[in-house]
Order: structure tokens, then C-alpha cells, then sequence
């Protein structure tokens, strides 16, 4: 079991993501409701009846593979508003991937995702002198990848029929990644668009 990343809570002026607990179970349904999220078809979202096998799951993958899950949470009303989460974790290579996210209507094309992404990546850059960090999305959705893009990651390829849905479908994985070169142009990029948030 990889124990290069420890729990930890990170903390912004917008956001603080806190690790995953059983306990945030109820916190997770009522962010999920807000938008339905469950129902977008081009991505995995626990309905509130998945809550607890979602935690159990993510949980798990922090135990066995040395993932780490997060609930984003909101520093001014202290209500949890996501989810996101470091998996694909390969400690010996000092790379990981960030997804697993997701975020409550109301907190969507807010500061909230910069500023998480913002924490995820200097924690994964400084902290654990990570050499790349990768996100995955599905072909079909174009929000993600628009925002990813943002991030000043770049794309690598696509996988195409990389993974099977329940329906029988299969889901061409668009991966794009930042390399530890490339993160204080991203890191200042992600500061300014959050200073610009700040003043609008």
C-alpha cells in the first residue's frame, strides 16, 4: 500500500477540501441533489441512495491503492458542495491523477474548481514533488474538457473503448496532463484567474 500521500486538508480563500469520512455522508447527498447530478449520462455521480457505497469505495482506494478523496467544502457557508479525489496513484513513477469531480449546481462556473484544482495541483507539485498529474473525461463531455483545458493542462491523446458503462456503451477517455515543468505558468495562470473572480 502507497502511503506517499497523506491525509490532508487543504485550504483556499474560496474552498477547504477536507478528507473523505463516513460521516460526510449526508453533506455529499444533499450537494448532489442540487442539479441531479446523478442523471449526466457521460459521467459517474453517485445518486443520494449511492452515497454510501460511493464513500466506501472511494475509501478503499485510499486504503489499497493510495488514493486520496476529498469533499470540497465551502469556507463561507461550511456546506460540503463536491467531491474530488487523487487515484491512479504511481508512487514509484511520482505521478497521480485528479478526477473523480464533481461539484453542486450552484457551485459550478464559480471560483470553486480553479481554486480546487489550484490546491490539488501545488500540493501535488510542491509537497509531493509530483513529475506529472493527469485528468481523464469522457469524449463527450465537452464542460470538462473545456475546463480542463483551462487548467493549463494539455491534451495528450485519446483512448478510444477505453471502459464499458452499465448501459453497454463505450466511452472514448480523453487524457490531457501537466508536467512539473509546466506548473508555474500554470500555477499563475490559476492565481490570476482567481484574483480577476475576486475583484468581478
Amino acid at each position: 500500500m502507497s502511503r506517499w500521500i497523506d491525509p490532508v486538508s487543504l485550504t483556499g480563500t474560496h474552498v477547504e477540501l477536507e478528507p473523505l469520512a463516513r460521516e460526510h455522508a449526508t453533506g455529499l447527498a444533499e450537494a448532489v441533489r442540487d442539479g441531479e447530478l446523478w442523471r449526466l449520462w457521460y459521467t459517474k455521480i453517485p445518486a443520494p441512495h449511492e452515497i454510501d457505497d460511493y464513500i466506501r469505495t472511494a475509501l478503499d482506494m485510499r486504503e489499497h491503492l493510495g488514493a486520496m478523496p476529498f469533499v470540497v467544502k465551502s469556507r463561507r457557508s461550511r456546506e460540503i458542495i463536491g467531491c474530488t479525489r487523487f487515484f491512479n496513484v504511481d508512487e514509484s513513477n511520482r505521478r497521480l491523477e485528479i478526477g473523480h469531480t464533481w461539484y453542486a449546481k450552484r457551485a459550478q462556473r464559480t471560483a470553486v474548481n480553479s481554486e480546487s484544482k489550484l490546491l490539488l495541483l501545488q500540493h501535488a507539485f510542491e509537497q509531493l514533488e509530483a513529475i506529472a498529474v493527469e485528468f481523464r473525461t469522457h469524449w463527450h463531455n465537452h464542460a470538462s474538457r473545456r475546463a480542463i483545458a483551462r487548467l493549463g493542462a494539455k491534451q495528450d491523446g485519446v483512448l478510444r473503448h477505453h471502459q464499458r458503462a452499465i448501459d453497454g456503451t463505450y466511452r472514448d477517455t480523453v487524457v490531457f496532463s501537466i508536467i512539473a515543468v509546466e506548473w508555474p505558468a500554470v500555477r499563475q495562470s490559476l492565481q490570476y484567474a482567481l484574483s480577476k473572480n475576486e475583484q468581478s
